[in-house]
């Protein structure tokens, strides 16, 4: 099941049609995205590290990491890919402990960044080093390795035209140690985002409100649109808009057309799967 499920995954990444992820942080969430019509899921690292109570980026670690990803992966039908933020740890082996982890709790596909303390970022070839202990560790399953670039986030680059060549000779050396595609935060400029689309790997994107439509975004060659936190950070703010109503005018209007408890009540009882091993 879990190969078979790597391998809807991988298809799924296609330019022109692009594979379109709300990223979910627990089982009610991804059970919520899966019942609009998802044909994957993916994990958010903020939203799952604020659903257990710490920051992102704080050390979640790769066991309660793998924790939610058995949970959601036991939950919902179609594949999951998880975020492992940075692999917690710097050293290959570190990474690929925690990839082997996402692999065994059922996921067929991670996302694995560049980004290290203060926003500083991995050199390339020692960020090649660990995309490649990571697919060495998941040999078992043709897990897909979205290689996530911190190049536009890191404020480090003094134009577009800079970073899209960072990011380029990135791309060429995560592309040589295994990644499957790569991902790139924070970059919104159509015309960029098309001269990364020419180099050696599927481009994925993250959008956000005033971001370029999935039809912009198509048009240039993503391959792959996800939502980061951003379906978690509107929830949480949701949770403190009704409750500002709550204590404030004592009505309760935020809280309309919600997913429904019944709804939420039957997509939960339903027959779940067992949880996938590597392999099966």
């Amino acid at each position: 099941m879990q190969i078979r499920n790597a391998e809807v995954f991988a298809s799924l990444h296609r330019a022109g049609a692009p594979l379109l992820l709300a990223n979910a942080w627990d089982v009610a969430s991804a059970v919520a995205i899966e019942s609009a019509g998802a044909k994957a899921i993916a994990t958010t690292s903020a939203g799952v590290a604020w659903s257990l109570g710490v920051p992102d980026a704080a050390g979640l670690g790769a066991r309660k990491a793998a924790e939610v990803i058995a949970r959601i992966t036991a939950a919902v039908s179609v594949p999951v890919s998880a975020d492992i933020e940075a692999g917690y740890g710097d050293s290959p082996d570190a990474v690929a402990a925690t990839a082997l982890a996402a692999v065994q709790a059922g996921a067929v596909g991670v996302n694995l960044e560049d980004r290290r303390e203060r926003a500083l970022l991995f050199e390339t070839a020692q960020q090649a080093d660990r995309l490649a202990a990571a697919r060495a560790a998941a040999r078992d399953v043709p897990v897909w390795i979205n290689a996530r670039t911190d190049v536009f986030l890191s404020g480090s680059y003094p134009s577009t035209a800079a970073a899209v060549e960072a990011v380029l000779e990135r791309a060429a050396a995560y592309h040589a140690a295994g990644a499957n595609s790569l991902f790139i935060p924070g970059l919104a400029d159509l015309e960029a985002i098309a001269k990364i689309v020419a180099g050696p790997l599927p481009v994925a994107v993250m959008a956000w409100p005033g971001a370029p439509t999935v039809a912009q975004l198509t048009a240039v060659g993503v391959a792959r649109i996800s939502l980061g936190s951003a379906i978690a950070e509107a929830a949480y703010g949701l949770a403190a808009r009704a409750a500002a109503e709550l204590f404030s005018s004592g009505t309760y209007d935020t809280s309309a057309n919600g997913f429904g408890y019944k709804a939420m009540n039957d997509a939960l009882s339903r027959q779940k799967t067992p949880r996938r091993q590597a392999g099966e």
